[in-house]
């Protein structure tokens, strides 16, 4: 068969294929290696992403989000004529503003949804999407260390660099810019001989928050260190032990500290 898009690919993945149709992006994966190593790859995330997040479905819903999902109430009466002028004005709304609005909120979400984003989540969630990555885990490798400092400091708008890890058994293998919840992060990625990988998440969201304490949190299969230092916010993330963790964190928090 020819190759299927990502679409079909995804489909296959999550059993939403009809029976030939599986067999015949099966018979594909088993004729082309590299092409097999990247659904390995969305499988493996697919399977973090959910062990990071089926936890929430046994949270009790926010209160403010149940009274959104209510029902408004029905008008007693509204004529036709009222509604037409309702959707007319509506469209119009959408069609002058909608550009403006959404890039709007791709960099500034409303205030009760960023704060329902914390550090380690973030990191997290950062982690379980690329770290699974074989073909393209960073957007920069650690080749063209420079160029990606000078790209990741110009975004922040603010110097950056990747700590030095060799001596708590971690090599840099590159970086990338994710968005936080009002503006630019940085990601970068290490791995050990083994190709265990961890990542270190850069924001400069947190310097509001004047808790500086060093703090651990576990977020489903990561496990988390994080930390505010004046203008920047750490979150150290992983699927190691958690005092194997602590000890690259502390490796990490100590060659910041000097910088």
């Amino acid at each position: 068969m020819s190759m299927p898009n990502e679409t079909e690919l995804h489909a296959y993945l999550d059993g939403e294929l009809s029976n030939e149709a599986r067999e015949q992006v099966e018979h594909w994966l088993a004729s082309d290696p590299a092409a097999a190593d990247r659904a390995e790859t969305y499988r493996q995330q697919k399977l973090a992403l959910q062990q990071l997040f089926h936890p929430v479905l046994d949270e009790a819903l926010p209160p403010r989000l149940q009274a959104l999902a209510s029902a408004p109430a029905k008008p007693r009466w509204l004529p036709t004529w009222s509604l037409q002028r309702l959707a007319a004005s509506v469209a119009i709304a959408i069609g002058s503003a909608a550009l403006g609005w959404f890039g709007h909120a791709f960099y500034r979400p409303p205030p009760q949804f960023a704060q329902s984003l914390p550090l380690p989540h973030q990191a997290a969630v950062a982690h379980v999407v690329f770290s699974p990555d074989v073909r393209r885990p960073v957007e920069i490798s650690a080749e063209h260390e420079d160029q990606l400092v000078t790209w990741l400091s110009k975004r922040l708008g603010t110097p950056v660099r990747p700590p030095k890890l060799a001596s708590a058994g971690f090599e840099l293998i590159g970086g990338r810019l994710l968005p936080g919840n009002s503006g630019p992060v940085a990601q970068f990625m290490y791995h050990d001989a083994s190709g265990q990988r961890l990542t270190l998440y850069v924001s400069t969201e947190n310097t509001g928050n004047r808790d500086t304490a060093f703090r651990f949190a576990q977020e489903g299969p990561v496990n988390v260190f994080y930390w505010i230092d004046g203008k920047f916010g750490y979150a150290l993330s992983a699927g190691i032990p958690k005092d194997q963790l602590a000890r690259v964190a502390t490796a990490v928090y100590d060659q910041l500290d000097k910088q």
